[in-house]
């Protein structure tokens, strides 16, 4: 009985372990199959999606780019302050991950300005004031609409484009989107969707725990 009773044990570990162990979040996006030589012989290697390469300024007249990303995780979507339909519901749900995160050092919120000609640094520094955060834990980003839209459309995977139909003007995703230490997406998210953003909580407990040791 004894001895049953420590295999039943042993078998419950390995449980707890293995289910520990699968818990990572699945890399997104489209990869590229790169070929390479590896002792005369040509093999292929599979490259993951990551966001390429970008340099806009924040609230603060800061530029940011990946380099100051580095090291950390973060959430980005794509808004612009006049907007009257899903911006302000996005906002809202992005303030509830900016407080329920307030000591990770290791996230931060990125949020891209699709009417970067309205939307000056100046525009963007009353934002966050009267949104009461800070610019080192989350960045409002203005910059060239062209260098932006590509931006969203090839790395993010969200559209944003002039629409005078649409409410101000323009038609744009309301995803957020996860993005790790390696600028790879993890995640996709409804913003406008109080659950969907709950699955986005958990995931970046999920995720910050990738970098753990």
């Amino acid at each position: 009985m004894r001895v049953c009773n420590l295999l039943i044990g042993v078998m419950m570990l390995l449980v707890v372990s293995c289910t520990q162990s699968v818990e990572r979040l699945p890399v997104m996006g489209r990869s590229q199959l790169v070929e390479r030589e590896v002792n005369g012989k040509t093999v292929l290697d599979t490259i993951p999606h990551t966001i390429a390469d970008f340099k806009f300024l924040n609230q603060d007249s800061s530029w940011v780019t990946n380099q100051t990303l580095e090291g950390k995780i973060y959430v980005a979507d794509f808004f612009f302050t006049s907007c009257p339909s899903i911006c302000p519901i996005m906002k809202s749900q992005l303030i509830r991950i900016y407080k329920e995160f307030e000591g990770e050092d290791d996230l931060r919120l990125v949020s891209y300005s699709i009417d970067p000609q309205f939307d000056t640094v100046g525009v963007l520094r009353e934002y966050a004031q009267r949104l009461g955060v800070s610019s080192d834990r989350w960045h409002f980003l203005t910059g060239d609409q062209d260098e932006i839209y590509e931006l969203g459309e090839s790395s993010y995977m969200v559209t944003a484009a002039e629409d005078e139909s649409a409410p101000g003007g323009f038609l744009h995703s309301g995803a957020f989107l996860l993005i790790d230490k390696e600028r790879r997406v993890r995640g996709v998210y409804d913003g406008t969707v109080e659950e969907q953003v709950n699955t986005l909580m958990g995931d970046i407990r999920v995720l910050l725990k990738e970098y753990v040791n």
